[in-house]
């Protein structure tokens, strides 16, 4: 799944969360069919993704803690270049000037 705006959840809930997840990581690693997610049996899709984006400087968002971010890489996002881009895309159909 893909959570956005993931730091503005309160740092409270982000604990809990950040148990949760690493249950479900952990499990992924061991290479399990089931295992116990709160309390319960589940099956495991072993392809799962845990996505979350976000804005980091905005009014109202927190740093993300420390336990949390130990089970995420990051990856930045720019904006993209959209005259480089339609000129590399001229250039590539024959387009000189």
């Amino acid at each position: 799944g893909c959570f956005d705006e993931f730091n503005r959840i309160s740092v409270e809930v982000l604990s809990v969360v950040a148990v949760q997840v690493k249950t479900i990581q952990d499990a992924i690693r061991a290479k399990k069919k089931r295992f116990n997610f709160l309390g319960e049996e589940i099956s495991l899709n072993p392809s799962v993704g845990i996505f979350i984006t976000m804005n980091p400087g905005y009014a109202g968002r927190a740093e993300l803690p420390e336990n949390i971010k130990a089970l995420f890489r990051p990856c930045a996002m720019v904006v993209p270049d959209y005259g480089q881009i339609c000129e590399i895309m001229l250039v590539s159909e024959g387009f000189l000037e």
